[in-house]
This record gives C-alpha cells, sequence and structure tokens, in this order.
C-alpha cells in the first residue's frame, strides 16, 4: 500500500509537470474568482469523500494510511494548476476583459467572497441542514426570490452541468476500481455506464436540491437588483463562455481525482479479496 501511495502521488504530480504555463490572464481570472480559496474548499470536501469510500468499502482498513493517500490525492497544488489548465485551453483566444472587469468590479468581489462562505459553511452538517430547512419554508411560501435564484440555475445550465461531471466521475471511479483489481472479474465499459446511468434521476434530484440550497443562502445578501446584473452577465457571450470554461477546468480535475481514488480503493478491495 505504501508502494502504491508513493506511486499515484508521483503519476498527479507529473501530470502537473508537463503542463505548459497558465497565462497570466487566466491567472489573474483564477484570482479573481477566487479559485485558490475555492479549490481548498473541495479539498476538504473531497477528504470527506474519501472517508466516506472507506466506510463504504473498508471500514476495517480507514487507517492513517487510506487517509493519507487521500491527502495526497488531493493535493492543493495540483488541484489549482489543473482547474486553471482545463480553464485556459477552453478560453484560448476569448476575450478575457469583460470576465475579469465583471469579477474585479465591487459586485464581482462581493458575489465571488458570498459564495466562498456559503460552501465554507456548508461544511458543517448542522448550518447545511438548518439551511436546507429555510429554503423548505422558502418553497412552501412561494417566495418569489427563488424565482431569481432559479433563473440564474437555468442561465448557467448549473443542473445540467453539474449531473455530467458527476456521471462522468462515477464512470472514472468504476474505471479506477475496475484498474485496481476490485472485481474478481473485470467489467466492460458498458456494464460500467449502465451502473452509472442508474442512478441519473437522483443524481439529477440531488444536484437541483442542492444548487437551490447553496445559491440561496450564498446570494442572500445580495439585492434582487444585484442578483439580477450577475444573472444578465452570465447570460452574455463571456458568462457564457466562462461558465463552460470552469466547468472544463473542473471536470478534468474530479475526473482524474476519483479515478485515482477508484483505483487506491480497487487495490484495498483486492488484497482483501485473497
Amino acid at each position: 500500500m505504501k508502494q502504491l501511495a508513493f506511486g499515484l502521488f508521483i503519476l498527479l504530480l507529473g501530470s502537473v509537470a508537463l503542463r505548459a504555463e497558465t497565462p497570466a490572464q487566466v491567472k489573474r481570472l483564477s484570482q479573481a474568482l477566487g479559485l485558490p480559496e475555492i479549490v481548498a474548499i473541495m479539498r476538504d470536501e473531497g477528504i470527506g469523500y474519501g472517508e466516506q469510500i472507506a466506510e463504504a468499502m473498508f471500514p476495517a482498513r480507514a487507517d492513517g494510511e487510506w487517509r493519507n493517500l487521500v491527502d495526497r490525492i488531493h493535493d492543493a497544488g495540483w488541484m489549482l494548476e489543473t482547474a486553471e489548465a482545463g480553464m485556459a485551453e477552453a478560453l484560448a483566444g476569448r476575450d478575457l476583459e469583460p470576465m475579469i472587469r465583471f469579477f474585479e468590479s465591487p459586485l464581482g468581489r462581493e458575489i465571488v467572497g458570498l459564495e466562498i462562505s456559503a460552501r465554507r459553511a456548508l461544511l458543517d452538517p448542522q448550518l447545511d441542514e438548518a439551511n436546507k430547512a429555510r429554503l423548505e419554508d422558502m418553497r412552501r411560501a412561494n417566495d418569489p426570490r427563488l424565482d431569481l435564484i432559479r433563473r440564474f440555475i437555468e442561465v448557467n445550465e448549473l443542473v445540467e452541468y453539474n449531473v455530467a461531471g458527476t456521471l462522468n466521475s462515477d464512470f472514472a471511479f468504476y474505471r479506477g476500481l475496475n484498474d485496481g483489481g476490485a472485481y474478481d472479474e473485470p467489467i466492460t465499459e458498458e456494464e460500467m455506464l449502465k451502473e452509472v446511468w442508474r442512478g441519473e434521476q437522483e443524481v439529477r434530484k440531488d444536484t437541483e436540491d442542492w444548487m437551490l440550497s447553496f445559491l440561496n443562502l450564498a446570494y442572500s445578501p445580495l439585492g434582487d437588483d444585484e442578483l439580477q446584473s450577475y444573472i444578465d452577465f452570465s447570460a452574455s457571450p463571456a458568462g457564457q463562455q466562462l461558465n463552460a470554461a470552469l466547468f472544463a477546468g473542473f471536470d478534468d480535475m474530479f475526473d482524474k481525482i476519483t479515478y485515482q481514488l477508484g483505483r487506491a480503493a480497487g487495490v484495498i478491495v483486492s488484497s482483501e479479496n485473497l
């Protein structure tokens, strides 16, 4: 297992070393979007997910060795560089000035700060539950504020992008399990895809609920006119290009992480079956 952990870490670091340097404008945009802070939160979320994997698949092995491996796979520097590189590739040839201008404006800076604070807050299970309860109250009252949040979700195609990203990550996890030897007989990609798509409706429902809950919390300090300004930017060509680029960068990052987690888990499951 120690050899495996070392090998996975080298593989991850090697993928960073092969990347071209991120363009200065993309770095500036990344800073304006708060990507370093967002990645740090995603790292904490990912480490929690690693604990769930261990509890579900090999609770007797949920020890320091597994935790160290999960920690190494979620290397924050690698995560940020991977997300920025994917974003840079998707934005090649695009005019980044309108994006930078919006997110460096007072409203843009406030939005980024609110999103980061809300995501960090939802790491606390009690705050998460309280926020869900508040959302249900607003739903029962037909609060018109939720219409604006739903419009934001629709304009940015947040449900579709997130569902696709989750299913792709699930597929990467199965590939990792397969390559790690988790199955007595290797399974085909067709079998993996069937298993992934079996959960699509549940993933969609969870995504819709989480997005509405998270965004309602994050944007609660914003006035309706401020939120509408953000929706208008999101609907613009620059906003649409940026949204697609962000998902491209983060999806690449998540696919690599979940594959590595799956492969590491597969090795442990295989060793327990011997």
